[in-house]
C-alpha cells in the first residue's frame, strides 16, 4: 500500500471487499445471505455499529452484488430453463414484479378495490423501495439517515390526483412536515455556510476551492465579479459569464418570434447555444456542463437549449421567450417538473422517498413496520422477517429475481398467470390471477417472451440513465464550517458534487445542528461521455459502473474529499467512519429529448410515444413503472401503478382464487 493510500485511509477497515467487474468475490455468500456478506465491519471499533439490517449495509449498494447476476444470465442466454422449476402451490389474486414505489403503489391501489386480496410482491434486491432506498448509519449511538436513491417529492402542488391521494392514504402530512422543518430550511445559511466551486488541477493546473457562486436557493442570481476574480478563468470567460446573467445582454436569435426561437432552441444543445450563438469563451462551459444531469442524466452537450431555459439556466434574459403554458413540460406525465413556480417547494424527507416506501409497506403489512404515524416511521426498525409470512394477505419476497411470466393458456382467454423466480439458486413458480410488471421496461421482453415484437421494441426503447449517490458518514463537519461551505460543485471531478446532507428532521430523528456532530455527506456521480448521443452515453455509463471496483470508488471518494476540504482540516483517514456507494447502472427513466426524439413526444402526451405502446396490457399482464410514463418522477410511477391496476380490474371477470 502506498504512502498516499495510508494518508487517505485506504487501510481503514471500511467494508474491505475485493470487487471484480462490480461483483464481489464472495458473491455466493451474498446471494444466499447478502446481509451478512456486505455487513459493515466498522473503521472505529465500538463507535459505529455493525448491522445486517438492509438499510444499514455499507459498501456497494443500490444494484448490489447478488441483485443482478441472474437477470444478466437470463439476458445472455436468451431466457431461462424452467424445466426444473419448483411449484410452490401458492395462488394469489395479484402478483407484482418489482417492490419499488410503483409496485408497492400497485398493491395499495389493488387492495383498495379488492380489500381481502392476496398479493405477492417479488423483488430481486435485499430491500424494498426500488430506487427509493434508505442509507442508515449508527455512530456513537446516534442514528443518521440519507437517501440512497430517489430524492424528494418534487412540486407536490403539481402531483397528479392518484399520487396525491396515495400520500394522504399512507399518512403523509406535507404541511405538518414542512412546518416542523422551518428551522432546518435555513440552517446552513444561518451558520454562514453556502455554495462553492472546486477547480481541479487536472482541468485548471492547480486545485482551488472558491467560495460563492450559484446555489440551489439562489441559482438564478448568477455569479458575481468578486467570485469570478478568484477563479482561474481567463478574463474573457469571466466577462462572458457575467454577460449571460445580464438582463441587458443581446437577443441571440434576433428576427425570430418566440415560437420560432423555441423551435430552434429545441434542436440545439445548450453547449451549441453558448458557443455558437452567445459566442462565449469555451471555459464558460465548465460551470454549466453538469447542470441538467440531475434531471436528464446527461450534461449540456446532450440537453436541448430549450430545456435549459426551462430550468432557469442563463443566456435567455433578452430573448423575450413566452412562458411555457401551464400543463406543458412541467405537468406532462413524463415531462420535467423543471423550474418551480412561485410558492412551490420540494419536500425532502431525511431518507428521501424511502419514507414513502416505508409508509407503503406499513400500509400493506402493518406488523412489519412499527408505529402508526408519519413521524414515528423515521426511527421505526422494519422487521424483515414479517414481510413474507405464510397466511398474511400481502407478502413481499425479497432476493427473488423473476425470470419468466406467462399466461396459463392463450392470453385472450387465460384464467391466470404463472410467475417463475430464482431465489438462492433455485427456480420457483407461483400462480396469480393477474400480474403487474412494476420492473424496468427493458427487462420485460425477456420476462414475457410471448409479447408481440412491436411491444418488445417499444419496451426496449427506454435506456435508463446511470447515476451514483454516494453516502459518506463523517465524525463531524468542522471542515465545512471552517471553510464556510455546505455544497461544493466539482464538474470535472469523479463525483461532480459533494454536500452536507439536506437539513431535514422527522419525529425524533433530528438533523445535526452543530458542526461538532456527526453527519452524512452526499456525493453525486453521473458517468457520461460528452459528445456522444444520449443513449450511447447511458450505455457507456452503465458499463462504467458495473466494471468499476469498490477500491476505485473508495480511493476516488477519499481523494476528492481530501483535496477539496484539506484547507478546512479534513482528514480522510480519521474523519470518515463509513461509506455507502449507491450504484444505479439502470437509474433514471428515459425522458424524451428533442435533440434525438420527435417534438410531439416531448411536448404532448402523444399516443405515438414509445412509452404508450410499451405499457399496453397483455391479457392478464399489465405494466406499471416510471418508464411507462417516460419519467423519473415518483408521482409518475404512482400514476402508472394506478392505471395498471385499473386495467387489471377491467379484466377481473372471474371469482377470487381460493
Amino acid at each position: 500500500m502506498s504512502v498516499n493510500d495510508i494518508v487517505l485511509g485506504m487501510h481503514r477497515n471500511i467494508t474491505r471487499r475485493d470487487f471484480l467487474n462490480g461483483v464481489s468475490v464472495a458473491l455466493a455468500a451474498s446471494v444466499f445471505n447478502p446481509a451478512r456478506a456486505l455487513a459493515f465491519e466498522g473503521s472505529h471499533a465500538g463507535k459505529i455499529e455493525a448491522d445486517s439490517y438492509p438499510p444499514a449495509l455499507t459498501g456497494m449498494r443500490g444494484d448490489h452484488p447478488g441483485s443482478f447476476e441472474v437477470a444478466h444470465q437470463m439476458r445472455d442466454q436468451g431466457g431461462w430453463n424452467l424445466s426444473g422449476a419448483i411449484n410452490t402451490s401458492e395462488a394469489y389474486d395479484l402478483i407484482v414484479v418489482g417492490g419499488g414505489i410503483s409496485g408497492l403503489s400497485a398493491a395499495h391501489f389493488f387492495r383498495q378495490s379488492v380489500p381481502n386480496a392476496k398479493i405477492l410482491i417479488l423483488d430481486n434486491h435485499d430491500d424494498f423501495g426500488g430506487h427509493a432506498k434508505r442509507n442508515q448509519f449508527v455512530y456513537e449511538g446516534r442514528t443518521l439517515v440519507i437517501n440512497g436513491g430517489t430524492l424528494n417529492i418534487e412540486s407536490p402542488e403539481r402531483y397528479n390526483a392518484p399520487a396525491r391521494q396515495l400520500l394522504d392514504d399512507i399518512g403523509i402530512d406535507l404541511n405538518a412536515y414542512l412546518k416542523q422543518n422551518e428551522k432546518n430550511h435555513g440552517l446552513y445559511k444561518s451558520l454562514g455556510l453556502g455554495p462553492a466551486y472546486f477547480f481541479d488541477k487536472e482541468s485548471w493546473g492547480g486545485d482551488r476551492l472558491v467560495k460563492g457562486g450559484r446555489s440551489y436557493e439562489t441559482e438564478t442570481r448568477g455569479f458575481t465579479a468578486e467570485f469570478l476574480a478568484q477563479t482561474p478563468l481567463n478574463e474573457r470567460a469571466r466577462r462572458d459569464v457575467l454577460r449571460l446573467y445580464d438582463p441587458q445582454q443581446p437577443d441571440y436569435l434576433p428576427g425570430l418570434n418566440s415560437a420560432e426561437k423555441k423551435e430552434r432552441l429545441a434542436k440545439i444543445s445548450y453547449n451549441d447555444f453558448l458557443i455558437n450563438l452567445a459566442k462565449v469563451d469555451p471555459q464558460v462551459i465548465w460551470f454549466f456542463q453538469t447542470g441538467p444531469t440531475g434531471v436528464f442524466g446527461v450534461g449540456t452537450d446532450a440537453t436541448p437549449a430549450l430545456f435549459c431555459w426551462q430550468m432557469g439556466m442563463p443566456g435567455f434574459a433578452a430573448m423575450n421567450l413566452e412562458p411555457t403554458p401551464k400543463g406543458v413540460l412541467a405537468n406532462l406525465p413524463g415531462g420535467q417538473h423543471g423550474r418551480q413556480l412561485e410558492g412551490e417547494r420540494d419536500v425532502h424527507f431525511p431518507d428521501g422517498n424511502a419514507t414513502i416506501a416505508r409508509l407503503l409497506v406499513r400500509d400493506l403489512i402493518p406488523d412489519a413496520v412499527p408505529g402508526k404515524m408519519m413521524d414515528d416511521v423515521a426511527l421505526a426498525r422494519v422487521n424483515y422477517s414479517l414481510l413474507d409470512r405464510s397466511g398474511q394477505a400481502v407478502r413481499i419476497r425479497l432476493n427473488s429475481t423473476v425470470v419468466n411470466v406467462s399466461h396459463d393458456g392463450d392470453a385472450a382467454k387465460a384464467s391466470g398467470v404463472v410467475a417463475s423466480y430464482v431465489q438462492a439458486g433455485k427456480t420457483f413458480q407461483v400462480r396469480g390471477q393477474a400480474c403487474v410488471m412494476a420492473c424496468w421496461n427493458m427487462v420485460i421482453p425477456y420476462l414475457v417472451p410471448s409479447l408481440s415484437q412491436k411491444q418488445k421494441d417499444a419496451l426496449a426503447f427506454n435506456v435508463k440513465a446511470p447515476i451514483v449517490y454516494t453516502s459518506v458518514a463523517v465524525r463531524n463537519w468542522k471542515a465545512f464550517q471552517k471553510l464556510g461551505v455546505s455544497h461544493i460543485e466539482s464538474p470535472t471531478m469523479y463525483h461532480t458534487s459533494v454536500s452536507l446532507t439536506e437539513a431535514a428532521s422527522l419525529g425524533e430523528l433530528q438533523h445535526p445542528q452543530s458542526s461538532d456532530e456527526p453527519i452524512i455527506l452526499h456525493m453525486v456521480r453521473t458517468p457520461n461521455s460528452p459528445g456522444k448521443a444520449r443513449k450511447e452515453q447511458h450505455r457507456l455509463g452503465r458499463y462504467d459502473l458495473l466494471s468499476t471496483s469498490w477500491e476505485t470508488f473508495e480511493r476516488n471518494i477519499r481523494e476528492q474529499l481530501a483535496r477539496a476540504l484539506e484547507p478546512g482540516g479534513f482528514d480522510p483517514a480519521n474523519d470518515i467512519v463509513a461509506i455507502t456507494v449507491n450504484r444505479w447502472p439502470h437509474g433514471y427513466s428515459y425522458t424524451y429529448n428533442s435533440l434525438y426524439d420527435p417534438m410531439e413526444w416531448v411536448f404532448s402526451d402523444s399516443p405515438d410515444r414509445p412509452c404508450v405502446a410499451a405499457r399496453q396490457p397483455f391479457g392478464r399482464i399489465t405494466i406499471a413503472n416510471a418508464d411507462a410514463a417516460a419519467s423519473p418522477h415518483t408521482d409518475a410511477a404512482i400514476l402508472e401503478a394506478h392505471r395498471a391496476v385499473g386495467e387489471v380490474m377491467n379484466r377481473r371477470a372471474m371469482p377470487l382464487l381460493s
